[in-house]
């Protein structure tokens, strides 16, 4: 067996690996992901940003999205600053503190947004299903506990696998994270001890927590499709199959990459593969979905454009303010 670590060790830290098998000097790699990086902030702040400004977005709908653009904010920072400093680093290296810490915010985080898919998945499923008892069932009151009930749900559970991840003795032999951040399957494989039952435990885990919200979800979806189809108008049938497909799309993106990651009993085996679908989870799904969910709706559109002229007319006013006190000081 391996020498192993003492936690309290100060130097204690691990090495990631990065993208094996991305070609490329760092700067490109950094310029590539930072531009990946910028277009998800961007599309997802705005989203949050429209949300809290426009009062016609006041709505359920809206403000499950709003959560859910905040979650890949969030996913996204945890993961991609750190792998752009290594671009442009010639050691590699995180902290045994900091891997630990990025492991649980990313669970966290991943976990609440399935929870949160499910959620919205079934809001979407009332409005028009069951449209005479949606305002009550999804008043503004419920929706504030459910969005609370979704972030609480992937807080704590995570908690338990991490302490324990946090726990293992590590081999201080090629202490090398083979990802591009402190995945479970990576940091499982490096460890000095048989991690069999914390497999197990993980993969309860993910099945409670993946499986449940995807069951939800397309059992949410399947009677969205059946009520579609009873629509008369063709057109009306087209518009509304054109919204779910483009959903069901970005839904099976993310819980297809997760299931194939996380929803297995053994995890540590398998580290080859699961840098190149993580990609998936951490870059496709939080670029697409401000456009897929929000900014292709005609709603958040016209909300947008209202914002921008107001921001143009503000920044006008302050320019001619501006000038005007500039003059008088020169006169």
């Amino acid at each position: 067996m391996a020498p192993c670590w003492n936690h309290s060790d100060e130097t204690t830290e691990f090495i990631l690996a990065g993208f094996p098998n991305l070609n490329g000097t760092g700067v490109e790699l950094f310029s590539m992901f930072f531009l990946i990086y910028l277009l998800t902030l961007t599309g997802n702040v705005l989203i949050v940003g429209v949300v809290g400004a426009d009062h016609r977005l006041q709505t359920p709908m809206y403000f499950f999205l709003g959560n859910l653009s905040c979650l890949e904010i969030l996913i996204t920072s945890v993961i991609i600053p750190k792998m752009l400093s290594n671009f442009l680093s010639k050691q590699h290296t995180i902290s045994f503190a900091a891997c630990i810490a990025q492991f649980y915010f990313y669970f966290f985080l991943g976990a609440s947004e399935f929870l949160l898919l499910a959620v919205m998945s079934v809001d979407r499923y009332l409005a028009i299903c069951r449209p005479l008892h949606y305002p009550l069932l999804m008043s503004g009151a419920v929706c504030v506990r459910v969005a609370l009930a979704c972030w609480v749900g992937g807080l704590l559970p995570v908690l338990g696998p991490t302490v324990a991840v946090a726990l293992l003795p590590f081999c201080k032999q090629g202490a090398v994270v083979q990802h591009f951040f402190c995945d479970s399957g990576p940091l499982l494989h490096l460890a000095c001890t048989n991690t069999k039952k914390l497999e197990e435990a993980d993969f309860v885990l993910a099945f409670l927590v993946i499986v449940s919200s995807l069951a939800i979800t397309a059992a949410s979806y399947g009677q969205i499709v059946l009520a579609v189809l009873r629509i008369p108008s063709a057109s009306g049938r087209h518009k509304a199959f054109s919204t779910c497909t483009s959903h069901l799309m970005v839904v099976t993106l993310f819980y297809g990459s997760a299931v194939f990651l996380y929803v297995r009993p053994s995890q540590s085996g398998s580290v080859d593969a699961n840098w190149s679908v993580t990609v998936i989870t951490t870059f496709v799904t939080p670029l697409l979905n401000p456009f897929i969910y929000a900014l292709r709706n005609d709603r958040v559109k016209d909300a947008l454009k209202d914002l921008f002229r107001k921001a143009v007319a503000e920044l006008s006013a302050n320019s001619f303010i501006l000038e005007s006190l500039r003059k008088k000081t020169v006169s």
